[in-house]
C-alpha cells in the first residue's frame, strides 16, 4: 500500500504514460506500409488504409475530447487505450483489407484522440512539462531503433504484440497520475463542438492549424523519399530521421524558458519562419549537406514547438470547461488537413517533382506567416502553462 501511495502522482507514473504512449505509436504506424505490402497488399491499398484512418479520426477525436470534458480524463483515456491495445492483437490476424482499414482506423483514432488530452495532463502536473515530454521523444526513438530489428529477426506480427504491451504499460502510468485540473467554472451552456466554434479566435486559429499540419505532415511523409532520390542510402535516411527526432529533446527540456517569455503571436510567427527556412532550402539549394543540416535544425523543432504553442493558445482563449473538446477539435483539423494535403502532394510530386513540391510548401508557409501577422490572438501573461 505504501508503494501504491508513493506511486500515485509520481514522476514514474508520468514517465510510463509518456514513454510507452509514443513507444506504442512507433510500433503501430512506423512499419505499416512495409507490413501490409509484405502481406501482399499494393501501395494503393496501403494508401486506402491510411486515408480511412484520417477520415475516422476527424469524426472520433472531437467525441473523445467531449468525453474528457465531462468525465475524469485518466479513466476515460485508460479505457480507450486498453481497447486500442486489444485491437492491436486483433489486427495481427486480419487478412481482409477492409477489416484491416477498420481496425487500424479505430486504433489510430483512439491514439490521436487521447494524445492532446495526455499533453494537457502533463502541463497541469506538478512536474516541469519538458522533463516529462522528453520521454515521448525518447520512447519513440527507442521504438524506431528496435522495431526494425524485431521485424527482421522475430517477425512482422510481433510488432503489434509490442504495441499492445506498450499500451498496457501506458495505462498503468496513466492511472498513477493525479488530475490537478483547475476548478471548472459552472456553465449552463452545453459543451458541444458548435459552442467551441463560437469562441472568439477559434475559427481563424483552426485555419492556421490546418495549414501548419497539412504542410508539415506531407513534408514528414515525403522527406525520406526526397533524400533517397537525392542519392542518400536508405539506411542513412533512417539515421537522419532518428537524429532529427532527438532534436526535440532540448526544445522540450527548455520549454519553460521561452514558452512563457514570448507572446502567442511571436511564438507562432517563429514556427512559420522555421518552415519557410526548411522549404526554401529544399526548393532552391541543391546541396545535400545543407539540406541534411536543415533537417536536423528545423524539422522536429518546428512541429514540437507548435504542439506546445497550441496548448498555450487553447489555454488562453478557451475556458477550462471546454479545453479538452477544443484540443480534440484541433486534432480533428490536423487529420482533415492531412487528408487534403496528402492527396494534392501525391499528384504534385508525380507531375512536377520534389523541387516544385517544396516550393509550393514554401509559398504555403509564407501564407501562414501572413495569417499569423493578422491573427489578433491574446496573450495572458499571468497564465504560466509551462513551469
Amino acid at each position: 500500500m505504501d508503494l501504491l501511495k508513493h506511486y500515485k502522482n509520481s514522476y514514474l507514473s508520468y514517465f510510463l504514460m509518456y514513454f510507452f504512449f509514443f513507444f506504442s505509436l512507433a510500433f503501430l504506424s512506423g512499419f505499416l506500409s512495409v507490413y501490409l505490402m509484405d502481406q501482399g497488399f499494393s501501395a494503393s491499398q496501403v494508401s486506402f488504409v491510411v486515408s480511412c484512418s484520417f477520415i475516422l479520426s476527424v469524426i472520433v477525436q472531437p467525441f473523445i475530447g467531449k468525453l474528457n470534458d465531462v468525465y475524469e480524463s485518466k479513466y476515460i483515456n485508460g479505457v480507450l487505450l486498453l481497447i486500442a491495445g486489444l485491437l492491436g492483437i486483433v489486427f495481427m490476424f486480419l487478412k481482409n483489407i477492409y477489416l484491416i482499414a477498420l481496425v487500424y482506423s479505430l486504433v489510430l483514432s483512439i491514439t490521436n484522440g487521447t494524445n492532446p488530452i495526455i499533453e494537457r495532463m502533463a502541463i497541469l502536473s506538478r512536474f516541469k512539462y519538458g522533463s516529462i515530454r522528453v520521454w515521448a521523444t525518447i520512447g519513440y526513438a527507442v521504438a524506431t531503433i528496435i522495431s526494425g530489428y524485431i521485424y527482421k529477426n522475430i517477425g512482422a506480427y510481433s510488432l503489434y504484440v509490442f504495441f499492445t504491451i506498450g499500451e498496457f504499460l501506458c495505462v498503468i502510468g496513466l492511472l498513477g497520475t493525479q488530475s490537478i485540473l483547475p476548478p471548472v467554472e459552472k456553465t449552463n451552456e452545453k459543451i458541444s463542438m458548435s459552442s467551441v466554434f463560437k469562441i472568439k479566435h477559434i475559427p481563424y486559429y483552426l485555419i492556421i492549424v490546418c495549414l501548419f499540419y497539412g504542410i508539415t505532415n506531407v513534408h514528414h511523409l515525403y522527406l525520406p523519399a526526397m533524400l533517397k532520390q537525392s542519392g542518400l542510402p536508405i539506411n542513412n535516411v533512417s539515421n537522419i530521421i532518428f537524429v532529427s527526432t532527438l532534436s526535440e529533446v532540448p526544445v522540450t527540456l527548455l520549454s519553460h524558458f521561452y514558452m512563457n517569455r514570448f507572446s502567442n503571436k511571436q511564438l507562432l510567427m517563429g514556427v512559420f519562419i522555421l518552415l519557410c527556412i526548411q522549404f526554401f532550402t529544399f526548393s532552391f539549394l541543391s546541396s545535400l549537406i545543407i539540406q541534411i543540416m536543415i533537417v536536423f535544425l528545423t524539422k522536429t523543432v518546428a512541429t514540437m514547438a507548435f504542439v506546445m504553442i497550441n496548448l498555450r493558445i487553447i489555454s488562453t482563449i478557451v475556458d477550462n470547461a471546454r479545453q479538452n473538446t477544443a484540443l480534440s477539435l484541433v486534432s480533428a483539423c490536423k487529420s482533415f488537413a492531412s487528408i487534403v494535403f496528402q492527396m494534392l502532394a501525391g499528384y504534385l510530386i508525380d507531375f512536377t517533382g520534389y523541387q516544385m513540391f517544396y516550393f509550393v510548401l514554401f509559398i504555403c508557409s509564407v501564407i501562414g506567416m501572413v495569417l499569423v501577422f493578422f491573427f489578433k490572438v491574446p496573450t495572458n501573461k499571468d497564465l504560466k502553462v509551462f513551469h
